[in-house]
């Protein structure tokens, strides 16, 4: 083993980062085969799925793996090479799901929510509710509260893809994981949640991305165009619209530009986070004309500052 991977590999169980144990043991294990050591390469393999698969058993006598209502969900997707989730599961109590929106776009959130609800009398007269949302729009207007907002009010589970795990330096490994996320979706009810979606989704038309990446980009569309969610959703989100292929647009059924609050949402923001506490009297016109331009995110962190 060379000595650097070696270094890497006391880091990791020094520091317990399960994560990164599980990514340099699938490394020596790939290492040991590209030498020949084929047998051996094996036989770690083999030890590492043991283990693997006393853990997950153990987790789930315990019951700690994943709520009741996500037992359909135990098998997660993995990634071939590393053997990581491809897919992480935000517990339901994690949820948020208060929104301050302008009125024309909180309708339009109610709208996907009530044609959820009713997807069987829609399929009765051969209409299919709205089930690939892309939102879009500046940092911290509330695209990723939006989704869990839906998976929230809809009682799906909410599944977070992890680019971290999907994207693989290794040719076709990244169309390969996407799919196996998409297939494993299609099975079970459930919200998946592509956040920052423009990693995979970045226009073809720019010279300066590699050949893997227009690649993904093709397998993207082509399962977006094949997806048939079994009574879930799909909810996309990114921050850089310009910067996506034009042929994703039209692959989604609502299309949402999740924008800045105005001074009316801002004011009720700042009187929301600060309702615990009591507060004296207030210039909320002034505090708000200095505060133009600000995204949610950033006026709940103002009343949170001023709270302290």
């Amino acid at each position: 083993m060379k000595a650097e991977l070696l270094k890497r590999f006391f880091r990791a169980i020094a520091s317990s980062d399960q994560e990164a144990i599980d990514k340099l043991t699938y490394l020596v294990i790939e290492e040991e085969r590209s030498k020949g050591h084929t047998l051996l390469a094996n036989q770690l393999e083999n030890i590492t799925k043991k283990s693997q698969k006393e853990k997950y058993t153990d987790r789930s006598k315990s019951g700690s793996l994943v709520p009741e209502n996500l037992q359909a969900l135990t098998e997660l997707p993995t990634s071939k090479r590393f053997n990581l989730p491809l897919v992480t599961i935000i517990p339901r109590e994690k949820l948020r799901h208060h929104m301050v929106l302008p009125e024309n776009i909180e309708k339009r959130f109610c709208r996907i929510e009530r044609e959820y609800a009713a997807r069987d009398r829609l399929a009765h007269h051969g209409l299919r509710y709205r089930q690939k949302i892309l939102l879009y729009g500046p940092p911290g207007c509330g695209k990723t509260l939006g989704a869990e907002r839906l998976a929230w009010n809809t009682g799906l589970p909410l599944l977070k893809v992890r680019f971290d795990a999907m994207v693989s330096s290794f040719l076709g490994e990244t169309a390969t994981n996407l799919r196996l996320v998409f297939e494993d979706a299609s099975k079970n009810p459930c919200l998946l949640f592509l956040d920052e979606c423009d990693s995979i989704a970045k226009s073809r038309e720019d010279y300066q991305e590699v050949g893997e990446i227009k690649r993904v980009v093709n397998t993207f569309l082509q399962i977006l165009d094949e997806y048939q969610p079994s009574s879930g959703l799909l909810v996309a989100a990114t921050n850089l619209n310009k910067s996506l292929d034009t042929a994703l647009w039209r692959r989604f059924d609502d299309l949402i530009a999740v924008p800045k609050p105005g001074k009316q949402e801002l004011e009720f923001i700042l009187k929301e986070t600060l309702s615990a506490i009591e507060i004296g009297s207030i210039n909320w016109s002034r505090i708000i004309e200095q505060m133009k331009d600000f995204s949610a995110a950033q006026a709940v962190r103002v009343a949170q500052d001023a709270a302290k």
